[in-house]
């Protein structure tokens, strides 16, 4: 008889250890069993193949092998929730996702949300080629690949993709967001046709089953995904692109809080293969720590030049004069333009003025946004409300509109500049893939148009004739109490800007009430470099990454008692690290949370004790309707 040790997917924390079954010939780490788990069934990974059970352990058989994943994923999976200080039950079910049932064929979804691509180049820069053949040298590592926006980062992934593809070899590219998919999957299918797979959360359970099943039979060789596509089952990878490798969309914000550019240096490890990192404005953590291939400025053009908007001393917002003027002349010339505002809606808040209420969510400790059928939505919760014609403290109907969001700036240029196209793109504007790409579609094919929208707007497009490119509101990160606020500002202008005059003539018009601020300065220079330096200097004498590692551990409840006693009692266990807290959080979805915060070198040890602690404290917890989470390496505080 054989025995295996198994891991049932259940997330509790109470039972986050294996179980031994016995197995059939055959059956071997990685498989995927369904097995009887108390008075039910279960799905689980084999993880190891033991000659004998535990002494005084009763064994059961498995009931089934349902499916198969790479044993490298499953050894993966369990450095992943030792290292963020979660379960392996639930690190496990990330790379071995429940397949639904096969309904009907139906075509690839990188078919239907692809863009066009380009034509491949006649011939590479020096410093391409040179990024290339480091690359594709046979030697495994890590590098960061470094260029300005529009010095050919993407013709490296594709003449590196090609090379490996050459020796047999697959590749996972990885893009921050959904918005980046199109284009990203556009590129690479116009060089690779069908051997690419996408993956992504927009795409249906179906649509992510036969992008798995083509994958893993290696129908597909390449694939391009957000974040969880770093879990995908090629076999024989030798090449991760990590593109804008500098955007925090790439951690994941629910248990286990990975974060996937780290578990690609650690795949890539595992599997001898090659992980590049590319960004025109890298982290502080990679340029400190990463080979640095440099492709220098842009090809073909200069870099925009950058305009700075002083608002104090303008009296139009969200639209100066001299943005208006700016547009005014892309009307004339049927030009492009893209405006970034980082803020959805009509307006933040609404306060008023005679008693000085802001209008806050119910269920979290934050103003409700006004959107533009004239309700107040709560971007944390999602509840929603009518917009109240009087301030429901104390009857006034002075209520004022503070600030502005993507839909005001939208209704303020349509009632100014009538004869440009508007195309907003935003988490309200386009919820679904196949709206994003018809909006990214309509936007390349369409003259006299602007492009406005929040974040997505400044990653990584490129489209010809985009003469102008304005960031509205450059403070609006600035002043959030963050370690990483500067950093973060510094990106989204430098990026913005790098979407402007790839083909033409280009500008850039950056709006702001701190035009003396340090990124607003060093972004309207394009000096990465000098950034760069300023903030690792200032990271080192505070203690910050890269010279520490953050393990913050976050506890919610329905009272803030009982959850910073959960905390100070895991910080007595807790030993040599210097320890932060117990701090109180903002309450959101109707929880009360409150953060402990450690500063190491060793955050994996610090995480494994945390998730030691909390599995013991578990059935506790649970009485008291208390919820916790590790996250290791956090993107905000």
């Amino acid at each position: 008889m054989r025995f295996a040790s198994v891991y049932p997917l259940v997330t509790a924390r109470a039972v986050a250890r294996e179980f031994t079954y016995e197995v059939d010939d055959g059956v071997g780490v990685g498989a995927v069993v369904r097995v009887p788990f108390g008075r039910s069934r279960a799905r689980g990974i084999v993880t190891r193949l033991v000659d004998a059970p535990p002494p005084g352990i009763e064994t059961r058989p498995v009931e089934s092998v349902v499916g198969e994943i790479p044993a490298t994923l499953v050894e993966l999976a369990l450095w992943l929730a030792d290292y963020y200080g979660s379960t392996p039950a639930r690190a496990l079910a990330l790379v071995a996702p429940e397949a639904p049932k096969r309904r009907k064929e139906q075509a690839p979804p990188a078919e239907r949300h692809a863009l066009d691509g380009e034509a491949e180049p006649t011939r590479l820069s020096d410093a391409q080629r040179a990024a290339v053949e480091r690359i594709t040298s046979g030697t495994p590592g890590n590098f960061l690949l470094y260029g300005a926006t529009g010095s050919g980062k993407t013709e490296v992934y594709l003449q590196a993709i090609a090379s490996m593809l050459e020796r047999g070899f697959g590749t996972i590219v990885l893009v921050p967001e959904i918005a980046l998919a199109p284009q990203t999957v556009g590129r690479v299918r116009a060089r690779f046709g069908d051997r690419v797979a996408i993956l992504h959360s927009g795409l249906t359970e179906a649509e992510r089953r036969d992008e798995h099943e083509r994958l893993a039979n290696g129908e597909a060789r390449i694939v391009v995904g957000a974040r969880s596509a770093i879990f995908a089952p090629i076999r024989g990878l030798g090449l991760i692109v990590v593109d804008e490798e500098h955007d925090p969309s790439y951690k994941q914000d629910s248990d286990p809080r990975y974060d996937a550019r780290t578990v690609a240096a650690k795949r890539a490890s595992l599997e001898g293969a090659v992980a590049v990192f590319g960004s025109a404005t890298p982290r502080p953590e990679s340029w400190a720590a990463l080979e640095r291939l440099d492709l220098g400025g842009r090809l073909g053009a200069e870099l925009p030049p950058v305009r700075v908007v002083d608002l104090r001393r303008e009296a139009g917002y969200p639209l100066s004069a001299p943005l208006l003027d700016e547009l005014r002349g892309v009307a004339e010339r049927r030009g492009k333009a893209i405006l970034l505002l980082n803020r959805r809606g009509i307006a933040p808040a609404l306060h008023c003025r005679a008693c000085g209420t802001t209008i806050r969510c119910p269920n979290c400790d934050v103003a409700l946004v006004l959107h533009a059928n004239a309700s107040l939505r709560c971007h944390h919760c999602g509840y929603e409300t009518a917009s109240p014609s009087n301030c429901p403290a104390c009857g006034s109907p002075d209520l004022a509109r503070l600030g502005a969001g993507t839909q005001k700036l939208e209704r303020e240029l349509a009632r100014e500049l009538p004869e440009l196209e508007l195309i907003r793109l935003d988490a309200d504007a386009a919820a679904k893939p196949e709206e994003l790409a018809r909006s990214l579609r309509r936007f390349a094919d369409t003259e006299g148009v602007v492009l406005l929208g929040t974040q997505m707007v400044a990653k990584g497009h490129h489209f010809s004739g985009v003469e102008l490119a304005a960031v509205v509101d450059a403070d609006t990160g600035l002043g959030l109490p963050d370690f990483r606020a500067e950093e973060r500002t510094f990106q989204l202008i430098t990026q913005l800007a790098g979407r402007s005059g790839r083909d033409a003539p280009g500008r850039v018009l950056v709006q702001t009430f701190q035009p003396d601020a340090r990124p607003v300065v060093h972004a309207a220079r394009h000096d990465v470099g000098r950034f760069l330096a300023e903030e690792l200097e200032r990271r080192r004498a505070l203690g910050y990454p890269p010279f520490a590692h953050l393990v913050r551990i976050l506890v919610s409840g329905p009272a803030i008692e009982p959850v910073v006693r959960a905390l100070d009692e895991l910080k007595a266990g807790i030993a040599d690290a210097e320890l932060l807290g117990p701090a109180a959080l903002l309450r959101l979805r109707g929880k009360y949370r409150a953060q402990l915060v450690a500063k190491t070198n060793q955050p994996r040890r610090i995480a494994t004790q945390a998730a030691r602690l909390l599995s013991a404290a578990a059935p506790a917890m649970r009485r008291a309707k208390l919820t916790a989470v590790v996250d290791v390496d956090p993107q905000s505080l």
